[in-house]
């Protein structure tokens, strides 16, 4: 009797890890971009304010620019990690949040001479940073859209 109650802890183990390993990270993203809104608000403290800025800007064909880009950003970060982190509305925070990639992918692109002139700038750095983001957030985006993991070999 022990023995079958320890295999079939073992056997949901994987089970519970996916499911609130995906929760923990959706979660964790959420927090990540709430953090970087609050940053954005208050002028100065983002490094990559200026990247943002001139980011925008230049998507924009310069539409967007100057302290109205960066907090133009700040808010899409808040709605993205509001949905993020309190799971309602994730449809509208994940077509967000693939908008916002382009965006947040898009100094690299954009400016690479200036995030790069002899190794990488600290603007650069926080750029850099943002692939590991990207990468979390088109897991917690095929998720939300209804992309599950498989625990055990295909049936």
């Amino acid at each position: 009797m022990p023995q079958l109650v320890l295999e079939r802890a073992a056997d949901a183990r994987p089970r519970l890890r996916a499911a609130w390993g995906l929760v923990a990270l959706r979660v964790g993203v959420g927090l990540l971009f709430l953090g970087f809104a609050v940053a954005r608000f208050v002028p100065g403290p983002s490094p990559a304010e200026a990247v943002t800025s001139a980011s925008l800007d230049r998507l924009t064909s310069g539409l967007v620019s100057g302290h109205t880009a960066v907090l133009l950003t700040a808010v899409t970060e808040t709605v993205i990690g509001l949905t993020l982190v309190t799971g309602r509305f994730l449809p509208v925070g994940v077509v967000m949040l693939g908008g916002a990639l382009i965006g947040i992918m898009s100094p690299l692109a954009l400016f690479t001479a200036e995030l790069f002139p002899d190794g990488p700038t600290p603007a650069a750095r926080y750029v850099l940073k943002d692939v590991v983001v990207a990468a979390s957030a088109l897991v917690v985006a095929a998720y939300a859209l209804g992309a599950r993991l498989r625990t055990g070999p295909e049936e």
